[in-house]
């Protein structure tokens, strides 16, 4: 089956101040997202479905869908926090979203192929999806439905000058197989190297050099049983919380732990960026519209 992009764009970027996802970035006014379907396409995906909140249908009807209207066959479901196992209900005082384990549980009933998983606010590049469809669309998807993949960028290369951020960093095996996944949710750039400075003493110290997940992934359906049962686990553990998330990273390093699932790391040479803060957006217009020079892109994107 021609595997499928899921575009994860419920959330609201908190650090960054507004709907990012919207937000122009390129030399002609396109979003991350738009260079994130066109390298889909280019890459041979057959269709996307987008993860949005309900108080975000009206503009990405008008904003998002129209613009690839005739490009590429596009729908969309709803992270809806409401939307609980049962027995769990919604605390009266939570605002925030469940997390990126609970956006991507929450296309169960539109996904019926392999499917890619991604951020929309984050620029993978050509080369990612690439290698990631090749992933997807091998026969053995078939007969290995719980053998996933991550595609792995270097930590260094993925910081932001103006504040910490958080990252899945891994460890993988000679075979390129991931065997472990942290969430660090403080690291910043220091000198010559990388700290974490989530609140431990010392800081953590890390070489800049780790493979780091940066929520690109490759799944089969056979994932989202495996995501009911661990969401569950979740709400059991911390569902009265009002901020508690449950990261999709930390749900598949779970999986990896309990041999429910094996993850290949794929390596990219395409470079990552993203718009962490307000600040960072004026280094990636500049990145996309030295794309576009270069002939990588046509430019505007979609004629």
């Amino acid at each position: 089956m021609t595997p499928a992009l899921l575009v994860l764009a419920a959330g609201m970027g908190s650090r960054y101040g507004g709907l990012k996802q919207l937000d122009p970035m390129g030399p002609h006014g396109e979003t991350v997202m738009d260079y994130a379907i066109f390298d889909a396409l280019r890459a041979g995906f057959g269709r996307v479905v987008f993860v949005i909140r309900r108080d975000f249908e009206a503009p990405f009807k008008e904003q998002v869908l129209s613009r690839y209207e005739g490009r590429i066959d596009v729908s969309y479901c709803f992270q809806d926090m409401e939307a609980l196992p049962g027995g769990f209900t919604r605390p009266a005082d939570r605002t925030k979203p469940w997390g990126t384990t609970h956006a991507i549980l929450a296309a169960r009933d539109a996904i019926v192929e392999p499917f890619a998983a991604i951020n929309a606010d984050d620029f993978y590049g050509q080369h990612s999806y690439d290698v990631l469809h090749a992933f997807l669309s091998a026969p053995e998807r078939q007969t290995e439905p719980h053998t996933y993949a991550m595609v792995g960028f270097r930590l260094r290369s993925t910081l932001s000058p103006h504040g910490s951020v958080a990252r899945g960093v891994c460890v993988t095996d000679a075979q390129g197989h991931l065997q472990s996944i942290r969430e660090l949710t403080k690291i910043l750039p220091v000198g010559d190297h990388v700290e974490n400075q989530d609140g431990t003493e010392p800081p953590e110290r890390l070489t800049g050099e780790e493979p780091v997940s940066m929520n690109m992934w490759g799944f089969t359906p056979a994932l989202f049983p495996q995501l009911e049962t661990a969401f569950v686990q979740f709400l059991e553990r911390e569902g009265r919380q009002l901020t508690s998330e449950c990261y999709i990273p930390l749900t598949v390093d779970g999986l990896i732990t309990r041999g429910e699932c094996v993850v290949e790391v794929l390596p990219t040479s395409s470079h990552w960026f993203g718009v962490t803060y307000r600040e960072d957006k004026p280094g990636v217009a500049k990145a996309m519209a030295e794309l576009a020079a270069s002939g990588a892109y046509p430019a505007p994107l979609f004629g």
